[in-house]
């Protein structure tokens, strides 16, 4: 189809548009005719949420993306994103376009160690066979979807404490990468209650600590979104609650692979591992 033809549908966005979301910061109401993102976070780890007119799909990188009845959605980008997306909108009549969206790269915590990087010392059986089936109820539990709708709201931070450790810090063991941090390390007293960062429905509440991650604590947010609370002394909720922001569903602990007591908050939107402090409106 040609340009002015689908200029004339109102299909097709202008660059000042585009050049506004290049940015990475904030940004609020960047509107196309049939597309808006009305938030974003356009950067390594960070997200954004939109408003599709109605009749109009939206796919990003060629993936689906599911929007609500109001047409609204979110999407997401993992750490390790590349410099470029592509946000594609098909109207119900077959007319098109495309918004690129520049991911803006992010300067990550790195440390430089000048020594080997130590190999993992071999599982035993029982491990791997515990292991397996502990990832199986983490990846059973990201697949539900519930409806939920937190997905749009601003998070709120989940508890009080220093951040001991941010997401995306890395190890490098002369040139040799070890696994970055997924997640938000809070430092708080064993038994500090836990919020709810925003609206959703509990996915996953272990009866018995993980190998890894103790008594995980798994909320889904809706679209894709999911929040991960690590290492809690105790939950507040059950399987399959309808929870609220603000609302205690668990307490500070060390259970799991931990050193000390501390809040691990991981967020993802499906694959992609996010930053939770982009999310947190008074932190960005």
């Amino acid at each position: 189809m040609r340009p002015d033809r689908r200029r004339a549908l109102g299909l097709i966005g202008g660059g000042l548009a585009a050049g506004a979301l290049a940015r990475g910061a904030w940004a609020t109401s960047l509107a196309l005719p049939a597309l808006e993102l009305t938030a974003s976070r356009l950067t390594q780890g960070g997200w954004a949420r939109g408003l599709a007119r109605h009749g109009v799909s939206v796919d990003l990188d060629g993936a689906p993306v599911p929007t609500d009845p109001s047409g609204a959605f979110l999407i997401a980008f993992d750490r390790d994103a590349p410099p470029e997306a592509r946000l594609h909108a098909r109207a119900a009549n077959g007319w098109e376009t495309t918004l690129p969206l520049a991911i803006a790269p992010r300067a990550w915590q790195i440390e430089r160690i000048d020594a080997p990087r130590r190999p993992p010392s071999l599982p035993s059986a029982d491990y791997l066979r515990i292991r397996k089936a502990e990832l199986a109820q983490i990846g059973a539990a990201r697949a539900k979807v519930t409806g939920a709708t937190g997905w749009n709201q601003p998070m709120i931070r989940p508890a009080p404490g220093r951040v001991s450790g941010r997401f995306g810090a890395q190890r490098i063991y002369r040139g040799e990468p070890g696994a970055y941090h997924s997640g938000l390390d809070l430092a708080a007293a064993a038994g500090t209650p836990i919020h709810c960062p925003a609206d959703g429905v509990v996915i996953l509440a272990a009866a018995a600590p993980f190998t890894l991650e103790g008594k995980l604590l798994m909320i889904d947010h809706g679209m894709g979104l999911t929040s991960a609370f690590l290492h809690c002394s105790a939950h507040r909720v059950a399987l399959g609650d309808t929870v609220r922001q603000g609302q205690v569903v668990a307490e500070v602990g060390m259970t799991g692979r931990a050193t000390g007591p501390h809040l691990h908050w991981g967020l993802r939107w499906h694959e992609a591992r996010l930053d939770p402090l982009l999310f947190l409106p008074q932190e960005a």
